[in-house]
């Protein structure tokens, strides 16, 4: 009986093709997985729709979402958040900054908002209200519940109105982080200037 010697020769280099495969397919997995990671949990590009958010942020601007942050914390106020409502029929996301948090009473009276009877100074510029709408009355927000206003306040359809009213923690998909063109942190835009005496 004969020995074959060329294929004993040919078994280290399959073990070495089947090893290099079998890597190969271990990073292409690990990078996949990498992706899908980053993309829904962390962050997310979207584009600003309509013009309730003038001055901070204009029709077709992109901007960056995180989504990380909110995993372990809950959103400020003023904030500005990126959120989808469910049973609604448009698809895109809507993009308005936080005014009231879970627990409180919100109320507009003479254009100030009253946060638990107390006004609220807000850090950004906003013309005055026209329409107050639902927050005519006070409004208390259940425990995950957050009232939205967008900073072009009589452009805006936001939770003074009954056909967005608040919206719930579940609903917030992230903050709205970046502003890529001209590239700024959202947070940094439309910021009141405080003079400071000489």
């Amino acid at each position: 009986m004969d020995y074959d010697f060329d294929r004993e020769s040919k078994r280290p280099l399959i073990m070495k093709i089947i090893r290099e495969i079998f890597v190969w397919s271990l990073q292409i997995a690990a990078v996949i997985l990498l992706a899908y990671f980053i993309v829904y949990y962390t962050v997310e590009k979207t584009d600003m729709v309509g013009v309730s958010m003038e001055e901070t942020l204009y029709d077709g601007e992109s901007i960056i979402i995180n989504k990380f942050s909110y995993r372990f914390r809950d959103p400020s106020r003023f904030e500005v958040i990126v959120f989808k409502q469910s049973g609604k029929e448009h698809s895109y996301y809507n993009i308005k900054r936080i005014i009231g948090l879970p627990g409180e009473t919100v109320q507009i009276i003479d254009n100030k908002i009253y946060i638990n009877g107390s006004v609220v100074e807000e850090p950004m510029n906003v013309d005055p209200m026209i329409n107050y709408g639902l927050a005519e009355e006070a409004i208390t927000l259940e425990e995950n519940e957050y009232f939205l206003l967008g900073d072009n306040r009589n452009n805006s359809e936001d939770s003074r109105f009954a056909s967005v009213g608040t919206i719930r923690r579940e609903e917030i998909i992230g903050k709205a982080f970046l502003r890529l063109s001209p590239f700024n942190f959202v947070d940094k835009l439309n910021l009141k200037i405080i003079e400071t005496e000489e």
